[in-house]
């Protein structure tokens, strides 16, 4: 498994480290609330209902995603949660742990990676490391560099 501290460092870019208590959802990292200022955020992995095809949502960790519309706009009849196996497979991660870093581990680039417009526009961003006990906190700009890094693209989604 490649570490994210490693590669954020091979491609140049800067970042804070926050460590806390483990945190499984939002509402348990609003309890640990760490002193930096970035667009605070919430991360789903779904599939379609074959199971043949599997996204990475990101989106603001107040907002409410409507899964059925967001399933027109990518054009599958329904979307879902992927199971903890999938998300094994495919991000090398554990519940609680997800994030647009597990990307990392996607090196045949299976999963659809979506993020909510508003959190783009934020100047920071913070996620975890892969691990659910450290936030990484960088600006948004670097974050669309380590996509780059990946030979990613984000699809951009206006997601309420």
């Amino acid at each position: 498994m490649q570490n994210v501290h490693n590669f954020l460092k091979k491609i140049g870019i800067e970042y804070e480290i926050h460590n806390h208590p483990a945190v499984f959802t939002v509402d348990e990292a609003k309890e640990h609330r760490i002193d930096a200022d970035f667009g605070e955020n919430k991360n789903l992995f779904l599939r379609n209902k074959k199971g043949n095809k599997h996204f990475l949502v990101t989106l603001g960790a107040s907002k409410r995603l409507d899964l059925k519309k967001l399933a027109e706009n990518v054009g599958e009849k329904s979307l879902g949660f992927a199971s903890e196996e999938k998300l094994m497979k495919y991000l090398g991660l554990t519940p609680g742990s997800v994030s647009p870093f597990g990307l990392i581990h996607d090196t045949e680039k299976r999963v659809v990676f979506m993020m909510d417009k508003d959190l783009l526009g934020k100047e920071n961003v913070g996620f975890h490391p892969n691990i659910n006990t450290q936030t990484i906190v960088l600006k948004t700009e670097d974050f669309k560099n380590y996509i780059k890094a990946l030979d990613r693209e984000i699809v951009v989604a206006l997601l309420d």
